[in-house]
């Protein structure tokens, strides 16, 4: 759950351009993500924890709206971007979740899950799921 995601973005430059590319760039470090080249192809990726790229994509939405507004644009410079960002959230939409969140939502929508079940399922600790169900159950 806290590993980093990978998201390929090919031919970036092509279809972005450099300096929105440099941009995109600059904006990624705030949250702590990356966008780098691949090797020395013309490919790019992202690379951050999931919820960090998630936000990163809604900064990049931000930006958009603002430059949209201030130079009446069709498109946007960071549509394709941000299109692959939140296509490639789709498949990773566990890893969006905190796991207090996680666990919670399992306890609710399973009454009877048992704390093994919650720690295979999480791998979170006994402690976490005891904490979780003790939440979950309104004490």
């Amino acid at each position: 759950m806290n590993e980093d995601i990978i998201i390929a973005l090919p031919s970036l430059i092509h279809r972005v351009g450099g300096e929105t590319a440099k941009q995109a760039k600059a904006i990624a470090l705030q949250y702590e993500c990356e966008l780098k080249r691949v090797r020395r192809s013309r490919n790019w990726n992202v690379t951050g924890d999931a919820i960090k790229v998630q936000t990163y994509a809604l900064q990049l939405k931000a930006h958009q709206m603002i430059s949209q507004k201030l130079n009446k644009q069709g498109d946007g410079e960071f549509h394709y971007l941000i299109k692959k960002i939140e296509t490639a959230l789709l498949g990773h939409a566990d890893k969006l979740e905190t796991l207090e969140a996680k666990l919670i939502r399992l306890i609710t929508q399973i009454p009877s899950i048992t704390l093994s079940k919650l720690v295979l399922l999480t791998h979170c600790t006994e402690a976490e799921a005891r904490v979780a169900r003790f939440e979950a159950e309104g004490w």
